[in-house]
């Protein structure tokens, strides 16, 4: 599939690529280099839009060993630490398969069985490896339909005054805040959150 100007206009306009998790312009920036370059895997029609899986490109630079984020592949899933760390130990497991499988439905029993199994272990070991209060879990999809859990860390007072007197669902705290750069951490605290991570997940898998 091709994208001429006019369509470029509207995905870059009115966000037909989009990607739970990702930052907006990180997601520009590749889906441009891409487009640019022909390279339009893995592109899809989604509702009538042209859309591109950031999970499913993320997923590739892993196989390709140049996801820097990337912690640990299971069964039915690959572990990632997210881009922006305002949740220290913000974690994804990104499904193995996309095509037609976007909802957990549509996964055979066992399989769905042992996706969920191995979320919950992720989690748990996000919890041990950074200390947490309580776990947030999600799987929403509306962004990029690739089946993926955002696992987040919470504890005492991170989204400030924001929400309910300072409690509430992460969504509660201002993106601009969530994604903003200062939240990237620096390739000495990647490297430590995933080690620390990693060893609680090979203590239970």
């Amino acid at each position: 599939m091709t994208v001429d100007s006019v369509q470029l206009t509207v995905i870059l306009q009115f966000g037909a690529i989009v990607g739970d998790g990702f930052p907006v312009p990180h997601i520009t920036k590749i889906n441009m280099r891409r487009l640019a370059s022909k390279d339009t895997r893995p592109l899809q029609k989604y509702k009538g839009a042209v859309k591109m899986c950031m999970v499913c490109d993320r997923i590739e630079m892993i196989k390709n060993g140049a996801n820097p984020y990337f912690v640990k592949e299971l069964e039915t899933g690959y572990v990632v630490i997210g881009d922006n760390q305002h949740f220290y130990g913000y974690t994804l497991f990104l499904y193995k398969e996309h095509g037609n499988k976007t909802e957990l439905f549509h996964i055979d029993t066992a399989e769905r069985l042992k996706f969920l199994e191995e979320m919950s272990i992720v989690a748990e070991a996000v919890s041990k490896a950074f200390g947490v209060d309580k776990m947030n879990y999600e799987l929403l999809g509306m962004g990029d339909d690739h089946l993926h859990w955002h696992l987040y860390p919470r504890v005492d007072g991170d989204i400030e005054n924001y929400g309910n007197n300072g409690r509430g669902p992460v969504w509660w705290y201002p993106p601009e805040k969530m994604y903003s750069d200062e939240n990237r951490p620096s390739e000495k605290e990647l490297t430590e959150m995933k080690r620390k991570l990693l060893d609680e997940l090979d203590k239970l898998v």
